[in-house]
């Protein structure tokens, strides 16, 4: 087969034809808005991001270096519709024509609305709003500290609230800014500050109310992971009651408006001293009816003594001897009583029976010298001795025939 190539035009290498179509492309279509439907999306470790845009009939492969997508608020994911800012360029290596994207947003819903919604996901899965990590408030706060702007409404608003309520209360303002892309880091920075030098045991985050970009900086990843961090707890005014931050969900205690935030801090002196009062009743009586059991206490230990005493033991004891002793003479009188009168009794039997009784109504008794009671005359012959015992007295005879 011949060659049909013409001597005299110009034969491209592959990677010359790649480099003039990438120039062409490049010099007539330098930046241009188009939008489309992402399909293929990837995102390797490099943080580069790749995919396609397509519509019903054509699709273009389109990257965007992480030096880009860094800046973006939200994820892509495939199906999403989006809006994108690109150069138009020649992958040289391939030959793939594709986009260079700068910017993306999506259409619709809204890109910051979407990042608000995965940035709440993903922290929520991460654990930031659980319950079990909010710290308690203190009743009575020593100092609070206010992270806000120094020039704004809401810091008049808060002090206002603070004066009416406890004007006596010690108020330190972290000034910072709250809107516009340096505000995430000077809140960030705020909060560092204030764990740093401790003055604080509660703080106040406010700022007034504004669009979602307004309050963007306060749904910014890092100022959630400080307010997390924080060992002080953090209290979340931010905007009006119908707007919600990452903030609000992260921080110890939600409060709907910056003057509700104040409000929930500072303690009402009204309230405080009515509390006072109560107390006060309370430990009154308690320490009157505490007063009067230490009283009877006092009382029942002082008689207790009393009867202790040494001196009203030997009382006592001697009482008791007293006691006894009469009890004892009763018996013995007693006793002597039985005695005599069985005595008696046993007297009268003796007399009864009593030889001298007899000689006492004019009889004797006749002993013989051998001392034998003489009973009969047989006994006794003439010229014997007989003794005659008599009542009073003896007779002693001869015995004659």
């Amino acid at each position: 087969m011949l060659s049909t190539t013409p001597q005299d035009e110009h034969i491209f290498t592959i990677a010359e034809f790649t480099r003039m179509v990438r120039n062409l492309l490049e010099t007539h279509f330098s930046t241009i808005w188009i939008e489309g439907e992402i399909s293929n999306f990837i995102c390797p470790r490099s943080g580069h991001w790749y995919f396609s845009l397509k519509d019903e009939t054509a699709q273009i492969r389109c990257a965007m270096f992480q030096s880009c997508n860094q800046r973006i608020k939200f994820q892509p994911e495939d199906g999403m519709h989006v809006l994108v800012r690109a150069k138009t360029t020649l992958y040289e290596a391939r030959g793939d024509f594709q986009l260079v994207v700068s910017h993306i947003e999506e259409m619709g819903i809204g890109a910051l609305q979407r990042a608000f919604e995965q940035l709440k996901q993903k922290l929520e899965k991460a654990g930031l709003f659980d319950e079990k990590h909010k710290k308690p408030l203190p009743a009575f706060p020593h100092c609070v500290g206010v992270i806000t702007s120094s020039t704004g409404a809401a810091i008049r608003d808060i002090l206002h609230v603070f004066k009416r309520r406890f004007p006596a209360l010690p108020i330190i303002i972290y000034p910072t800014l709250v809107q516009g892309d340096l505000a995430a880091q000077q809140i960030v920075k705020a909060i560092e500050i204030a764990n740093d030098r401790n003055e604080c045991d509660v703080l106040l985050l406010s700022r007034g109310g504004g669009s979602l970009e307004d309050l963007w900086p306060f749904n910014e990843e890092i100022v959630a992971h400080a307010i997390f961090n924080s060992r002080i707890p953090i209290v979340s005014g931010v905007g009006h009651e119908i707007d919600f931050t990452i903030a609000d969900f992260v921080a110890d205690l939600r409060a709907p408006t910056p003057s509700a935030a104040a409000e929930m801090i500072s303690p009402h002196q009204i309230e405080i001293l009515n509390q006072l009062d109560k107390h006060q009743h309370y430990l009154v009586r308690a320490l009157t009816q505490r007063l009067e059991q230490l009283k009877l206490s006092f009382a029942g230990l002082k008689k207790r003594l009393t009867q202790c005493h040494p001196i009203v033991q030997i009382e006592q004891q001697t009482q008791r001897c007293d006691q006894f002793e009469q009890r004892l003479m009763r018996a013995q009188k007693n006793q002597f009583e039985r005695y005599q009168h069985r005595l008696q009794l046993l007297s009268r039997a003796l007399n009864a029976v009593n030889p001298l009784a007899t000689l006492d109504r004019g009889f004797a008794i006749v002993t013989h010298q051998s001392n034998k009671v003489v009973t009969d005359e047989k006994q006794v012959q003439a010229g014997e001795i007989i003794t005659t015992q008599l009542a009073k007295g003896k007779i002693k005879s001869v015995v004659e025939k």
